[in-house]
């Protein structure tokens, strides 16, 4: 009994979005936690390591 519109879909912006509020944020805080935890105690966890 009317128009029957489309169902929401997950676009590129959506999916742009979640990593820009979510993902980078994650990214920099481990980023800087795997820094500090090298800094503190001297042992590389992460990818990178200082020396």
């Amino acid at each position: 009994m009317g128009h029957t519109i489309a169902e929401p879909r997950l676009t590129l912006m959506a999916v742009w979005l979640g990593f820009l509020y979510v993902g980078l944020p994650l990214l920099v805080f481990t980023g800087l936690l795997d820094l500090a935890m090298q800094v503190i105690f001297g042992v590389c966890t992460g990818l990178w390591c200082l020396r």
